[in-house]
């Protein structure tokens, strides 16, 4: 019976170091020509080890030592990971002390390895091959302490490979396998906890993909804590996940957990350390290649905090504004009152916590300087607006105009939306219009400059909110001019300004209607869904901007009523050519029914005086 030496079993042990050092470590300097060039030695190596072991080692059904026969060889496990593992039928495997235990056990291991070599250089049916092998050769033992780490790991990587083939239902059948193998075997090991962590990750993304995403983020949490506890987790890479965890919590209206998940990620990222200097980056690539990640990944990290702020208020708005988008004043006060006995009581648990004893009152700290609850009033609307006005400023430090032209313009938007969140907290007219007016400032010489060729879409987002921003600003400059008596008391310089409002609207809206054109320009026959109610909206509020221009001289008083006609018409001719379309836009239907029948009366009116005056 055939058998290791010292030497020959330190030999082996030493060729299989080798072979992780260059999978892990050599890997990573392999030149762009031949990226896998380390993976390949490690692949011969790890094959000269898998055949020394099938010649040294005893085969099966073989005698010990000790002259007894070993084991009867055990039925095999099903190999397809689909099924619910029977857990005692590992116990009736070779035990991991027996000769044929080992023998079976490090063979799986080297064909786990084997496997994952294969992946790694993209020979997935290779890979599959060798992690199926590992499983047989698994299956004849016995689940133990010794060996559950690769039961494990083996499992997690065939649950990868066919979720990457989009067969998530297998994929999901070996991952739920290893957390079932898991949470019977469970041993105070560290590699093992690790690959547990894994398994819950992996089943994150499995919850994911089938839409379960209340499991998917309680399993993304368990994930993150399990890291910080044992210790094991790249600081950036944790944050990132953690930020990204908030957003979940945010869409579901849980700002006290969106807040902790992103506490805790400005805390961690700072573990990663200080961003280095451009000097620094200049002298060594290794720096700036760390400058630039840092600054990046924290940068994603603010944004994720203006989403969190921006959506803060955005909902308070929801829960305050009556039904023409103003201030409930007695929604307010009631909101108070509940705010008040909710402070009496005991404040509700979080649902979730970071952290360890090193880091909890630093996530604290970053906590109390932003709040969770909804704004009621103007002042606590500000404060939430100015933390994100700083994570604004923090992130187009990295994510400049010129090399992140997308991102740049969507932190732009969401800095104008947060203004236009704030402006409804305002009840000064006159210092919402400026802040409106801030809007349009940041936002409009970017659309002018940007070239439709390369960036339509964008512009088309940047036309339609510049021009309902002015007509937020014209709407706002008619209130205060409804305060007076009418609008004959109104000086020069006041229409002068409401007609540049209404001009100015129109022409962004016509800007975005005629972009929808053909190149010849050409109206289209029929708008597709995704601009529909945009085009729609676009041509009602045309229509009535021009309605609202003020002048003296009958001839343009009748060349703007023509106008806003042939535009109300368009929506309900398009609407009776297309009845599917009616839905997505009723009230300016109906609006446009009604003044299509009203505004023939009032032109023919006004043709009747000039006609007379003439």
């Amino acid at each position: 019976m055939a058998s290791f030496s010292s030497n020959e079993w330190k030999a082996v042990c030493a060729k299989f170091t080798n072979a992780q050092q260059l999978s892990d470590v050599e890997s990573r300097t392999d030149p762009e020509n031949d990226p896998f060039r380390s993976k390949y030695k490690a692949r011969e190596l790890l094959t000269e080890i898998y055949c020394s072991l099938k010649n040294f080692e005893a085969g099966d059904g073989e005698e010990h030592d000790d002259g007894e026969t070993s084991e009867p060889e055990p039925t095999e496990e099903p190999l397809d990971g689909e099924k619910p593992v029977d857990l005692d039928a590992f116990s009736r495997g070779w035990s991991s002390d027996s000769r044929a235990g080992l023998r079976a056990a490090r063979l799986a291991a080297v064909e786990y390895y084997l496997g994952v070599n294969h992946v790694d250089t993209e020979e997935l049916s290779a890979g599959q091959e060798h992690l199926m092998n590992c499983m047989k050769h698994l299956g004849k033992c016995r689940v133990s302490s010794e060996n559950v780490s690769l039961f494990i790991h083996v499992r997690n990587q065939l649950g990868i490979l066919w979720a990457g083939r989009d067969e998530t239902e297998k994929s999901q059948g070996f991952l739920e396998t290893a957390e079932s193998i898991y949470q019977r075997y469970m041993k105070e090991v560290h590699l093992f906890e690790l690959a547990y962590t894994h398994t819950l990750y992996y089943l994150a993304q499995v919850y994911q993909y089938f839409g379960e995403n209340e499991r998917a983020a309680n399993y993304c949490y368990s994930t993150l804590q399990r890291q910080l506890q044992l210790n094991q987790f790249n600081p950036m890479e944790w944050a990132l996940n953690a930020a990204t965890l908030s957003q979940y919590y945010i869409t579901k209206g849980q700002y006290m957990e969106g807040r902790h998940c992103l506490a805790a990620a400005t805390v961690i990222s700072g573990l990663a350390g200080e961003v280095p200097s451009e000097a620094a980056a200049q002298e060594s690539e290794a720096e700036r290649d760390r400058r630039e990640q840092l600054k990046q990944k924290r940068s994603e990290i603010a944004r994720c905090w203006i989403k969190y702020c921006l959506n803060l208020l955005r909902d308070a708005k929801k829960l305050l504004e009556d039904n023409i988008g103003e201030l409930d004043t007695d929604r307010q006060d009631e909101l108070r009152r509940a705010r008040r006995r909710e402070e009496e009581e005991e404040g509700r648990k979080q649902a979730l916590l970071f952290g360890s004893e090193d880091t909890f009152d630093s996530i604290a700290s970053v906590e109390e300087k932003v709040s969770y609850l909804f704004p009621l009033d103007f002042t606590e609307a500000r404060a939430i607006f100015l933390v994100g006005q700083n994570y604004v400023n923090q992130a187009k430090e990295h994510f400049q105009m010129d090399g992140f032209v997308t991102d740049h313009i969507e932190i732009l938007q969401d800095h104008s939306a947060l203004f236009r969140a704030l402006a409804f907290f305002e009840e000064d007219v006159e210092r919402r219009c400026k802040m409106h007016k801030r809007r349009v400032d940041m936002l409009e010489p970017i659309c002018n400059d940007l070239n439709s060729q390369y960036y339509l879409l964008i512009r088309r987002q940047l036309m339609f909110e510049l021009a309902e921003t002015y007509n937020e600003m014209m709407d706002l400059k008619l209130t205060l001019a409804n305060r007076q008596e009418d609008s004959q008391s109104l000086d020069n310089h006041t229409i002068k300004k409401f007609n540049h409002l209404c001009s100015a609207s129109a022409k962004y809206f016509q800007m975005f209607l005629d972009s929808l054109c053909s190149p010849e320009g050409k109206i289209p026959e029929h708008l597709e869904e995704d601009v529909l109610r945009p085009a729609l909206v676009a041509r009602f509020r045309v229509a009535r901007l021009h309605s609202k221009l003020i002048s003296s001289s009958p001839p343009v008083q009748l060349d703007n009523l023509n106008k806003a006609l042939e535009n109300y018409k368009y929506v309900v001719q398009y609407c009776e050519a297309h009845p599917e379309a009616a839905a997505a836009a009723e009230t300016e239907l109906e609006l446009s029914k009604e003044m299509v029948g009203l505004l023939p009366l009032k032109i023919n009116r006004l043709k009747a005086r000039m006609a007379t005056n003439n």
